[in-house]
């Protein structure tokens, strides 16, 4: 089995984390991690690499090094906040893909890719903290593991699990 918690950056103010947010991440980083981790990997955005080196610290892993997933950052953000937008306050991916299909149906392929070479990457119980973005997070596990997760609020995050070829998604606690 191979794990990847997959969280949304907490707070921020552009591209970087808020002083909510970077509270928020120090507050997840006592409370919530479950180390070792075999990597650390952030979409690039300033923000998610920011609060991924805010949980490696808490992790007590700084030598290990941050990576990017950048293919878990899409090309068309504003393609998504159009949908989003259209679809209504707080829309999961099913609403967005009502307004606008080939975006969710085309994305969720794409990031699932890059989803599935992150945990073929662990090693046999490896366990990935990824830190990345809404409602993309939530594209890459519908495209790997076919599960529509609620979006994710910030600093919140969802537990892939794969196992023999499989996936489930369950609740990061």
């Amino acid at each position: 089995m191979r794990y990847v918690e997959l969280r949304r950056h907490t707070d921020n103010d552009g591209d970087r984390l808020s002083d909510q947010g970077i509270a928020e991440a120090e507050r997840i980083g006592r409370d919530g991690l479950h180390p070792p981790y075999a990597a650390f990997m952030s979409t690039g955005a300033q923000r998610a690499t920011q609060m991924v080196m805010i949980l490696r610290h808490a992790a007590e892993q700084d030598d290990v090094e941050i990576t990017s997933a950048t293919g878990l950052r899409s090309s068309v953000e504003d393609r998504w906040r159009a949908a989003a937008k259209a679809a209504g306050k707080g829309a999961d991916l099913e609403a967005m893909r009502r307004v606008d299909p080939d975006l969710v149906d085309h994305e969720s392929r794409l990031m699932a890719f890059s989803l599935r070479r992150i945990v073929e990457a662990l090693p046999e119980g490896g366990r990935a903290l990824v830190v990345g973005h809404s409602p993309t997070n939530e594209a890459a596990v519908l495209g790997l593991a076919g599960e529509v997760v609620p979006p994710l609020a910030k600093g919140d995050g969802v537990l892939l699990i794969e196992d023999g070829g499989t996936y489930r998604v369950e609740p990061l606690s």
